[in-house]
């Protein structure tokens, strides 16, 4: 039996560098289709066409317009094929409109190495069952979110005021996080999960959907099976767009993504 999220990110190759899939309603969020499934949808065409270099190591998307369910295509154009990465364009279509360009490196962690060190420290958290898991959200956010039954989270109890309408101000989420089904963390999964939790805008006072314009995310390592440790900060409101920094860290201590986002200011 295979898991939902494979099948949800599955794309069909329709000959040189095109690839069709169907885009799965189960990760709206606000007005679209949630960017980390989407970046995880353009990761799998990327793997699929770069034989021998399976794992993303950095992609940098820009979102043009808000995706939505249904049939999509995806381009993917290699710019430079080497020895041990290859970086290639890539563009999500739906009729007529291309919905998010990107740039993306790619490689194989088997023949890169696992060495994994970092000066960051991963932030204190209280074990899985002392946090607040995301099925007693309030009923009108998971109406707006309904990619939240994809997953479970366990968010940190002091960082959850917005749920209850007391947002701390802190500009910090921090949770728990696995697939629903079980499947376990790779690298094409980690494209999707530095974008998974509520926007950290949350926690500023300022709820609602926070369209993305620009993500960058840096894959570090293949995660260990188990649950993931993922923290969003942002410290800049300006321009009515917020900045939204991402930690992965994996049930080994690693940090095995990060990634930056630009995005607009719930209105």
């Amino acid at each position: 039996m295979g898991y939902e999220f494979d099948s949800q990110i599955e794309v069909l190759h329709e000959g040189g560098g095109r690839y069709s899939v169907d885009l799965a309603a189960g990760w709206l969020v606000g007005g679209g289709i949630n960017g980390g499934y989407l970046l995880a949808v353009l990761g799998n065409a990327l793997r699929a066409h770069l034989p021998g270099k399976p794992d993303p190591l950095a992609v940098s998307a820009h979102y043009l317009s808000a995706s939505i369910p249904g049939p999509a295509a995806v381009r993917v154009d290699v710019r430079r094929e080497g020895g041990s990465v290859a970086t290639a364009a890539v563009e999500l279509v739906q009729g007529d409109d291309v919905r998010i360009t990107a740039l993306a490196t790619y490689g194989d962690f088997d023949r890169l190495g696992d060495d994994v060190r970092t000066t960051a420290r991963q932030p204190e958290m209280p074990a899985v069952e002392d946090c607040v898991p995301n099925t007693v959200a309030p009923a009108e956010v998971r109406k707006f979110a309904p990619l939240m039954d994809r997953f479970e989270m366990r968010f940190h109890p002091g960082q959850v005021g917005w749920a209850v309408g007391k947002p701390s101000g802190n500009g910090v989420l921090s949770a728990w996080f696995r697939l629903i089904d079980g499947r376990e963390p790779d690298p094409i999964s980690l494209l999707m999960v530095v974008d998974s939790l509520p926007p950290v805008t949350f926690e500023l006072g300022m709820p609602g959907w926070a369209p993305t314009l620009e993500l960058t995310a840096h894959v570090r390592a293949k995660p260990a099976p188990g649950w993931l440790l993922v923290r969003h900060e942002s410290r800049n409101v300006a321009g009515g767009m917020f900045e939204e920094d991402c930690e992965v860290w994996d049930s080994a201590g690693r940090l095995v993504a990060q990634s930056r986002q630009l995005a607009r200011q719930p209105r």
